[in-house]
Order: structure tokens, then sequence, then C-alpha cells
């Protein structure tokens, strides 16, 4: 929303989320809730594993996907879906009990993307969001580090928070980028390093100008964002964000 709202464009924002949780919660509990507007864009993010009982697999969320998407259609058939392919877990990667134990970092990403890209197909989606990808894009680059339990490297992001399973603000922040990206079709970059959000979150420009870069590489990579100089009033220093 912040991000709209510096560039200029009249988006309204809302969530309905239930974290752990799958599309099979949502459309069993919540369609009352989400059937309540007719959307113009939807971003929908399946469980973190793809299946919470069965890692991996994307059965489930093929045949979910379809269902919500077909219901969302039917409020509004113009409706532009998406599905957030979201990052690697360190918890499921590094440690014995993980199901990814043993595999380098970015390859529960790449099985995440593989699984909503199965998704899309079945429910006609718009595009896949390479967040998890873009994750792996800032570890490869030396932006992030890519190993959380054996301590952070100077000069290296944390993407993720104590726990190691969700996003820490730099990792928020960076899939916040993809997405407006993919959305806007605009690129990040033209944010600026001045960016409010990233100033009022405790990023510094530095980290701020790298995590666009890497957002805009990944979008880049996947023709959804063109290179675009940044349009919007460049301030002296970073400024707290303004109420709308």
């Amino acid at each position: 929303k912040s991000f709209a709202d510096q560039a200029g464009l009249p988006y309204d924002v809302a969530l309905e989320t239930r974290g752990g949780a799958g599309f099979e919660f949502h459309l069993d509990n919540k369609l009352g809730v989400i059937g309540r507007r007719p959307w113009d864009k939807v971003v929908m993010q399946g469980q973190s594993m793809l299946d919470l009982e069965k890692p991996g697999d994307s059965s489930k969320l093929v045949a979910t996907s379809k269902q919500l998407a077909d219901f969302l259609r039917s409020r509004n058939p113009k409706t532009e879906l998406f599905l957030n392919a979201t990052w690697s877990r360190a918890d499921q990667t590094y440690p014995q009990k993980g199901a990814w134990f043993g595999k380098s970092i970015e390859v529960m990403a790449r099985d995440v993307r593989v699984g909503n890209d199965k998704a899309a197909a079945a429910a006609a989606i718009k595009a896949v969001i390479p967040v998890g990808e873009a994750w792996t894009r800032a570890m490869q680059t030396g932006v992030a580090d890519p190993n959380p339990y054996d301590g952070i490297e100077a000069g290296k992001l944390d993407l993720w928070t104590y726990d190691h399973y969700h996003a820490s603000t730099a990792g928020y922040y960076l899939e916040a980028l993809v997405i407006f990206g993919s959305l806007t079709g605009r690129d990040p970059r033209s944010l600026g390093e001045n960016e409010c959000s990233g100033y009022e979150l405790g990023l510094d420009r530095t980290q701020v100008r790298a995590l666009q870069q890497v957002a805009f590489d990944e979008l880049a990579a996947a023709s959804s964002v063109k290179p675009a100089p940044l349009v919007l009033p460049k301030p002296v220093n970073p400024e707290r964000c303004r109420a709308r």
C-alpha cells in the first residue's frame, strides 16, 4: 500500500490470512469474507511447504487453487489472479528434522515455484510471483546470508526472523518489492533509496537500494518489468511515510 501511494497509484489493499494454512482453510471458512468485494487483483499464497502433511506435494495446492480462483471469478470475471511462490525455509533445510534436509537452500524455493506453476496452469492464473527466487538471488549475489544457523556474515542481511521460518524485516521488504513490481509492472528501483517504508522499518539506504536491485533483477529475468529511472521526487534524506 505504501509503495502504491508513493508511486501515485490508487490502490486499496485488504488482507485475509491464516498462518500455516492452505487454501482449503479459506474455502471452508472464509468465503463469506472473501466474497464481499469484487476484487480487481488478488495475490494468493498457499501453505509454505505446499502441503503441511505432505511437504513438497502440490496436489492439494493445485486442486484448491482452482476452486478458489473459480470462486473469485464468480464475483468478478475480470479479476487478475496471482500466486505467490514463497521462500525457502531455513528451518526445513538445515536441521535434520527438516523436509528439505541435506539439500541446498535454493531447492525448496524451486520446488515451491514448480508446485505453484502447476497450480497456475490448472487455475488460469495470470502470473506466479517469484518471491522465493528473489530470496535465492539475494543470497547468491551476496546481499543476504544463506544460513542463519552458522551466524550472519558481516555486511549481509538475514532474510529470516528468529525462528528461521518467517521473514525478517528485510525479508518481508524484499517480498513486498517483488509483489509491487509484479502487480503494477513498475520497476521497484523507481521507489528510490529514500523510500519511506524502508526508512520506517529501520533499513538503511544501502540495504534498501540492494533489495530493490534484487527485486528488479528477478522480475526483469521473468520479463515482468522494464528498466525505469527514478521518476519520483528524490528527497535529500529519507522521510517518514505520509498518512493517507
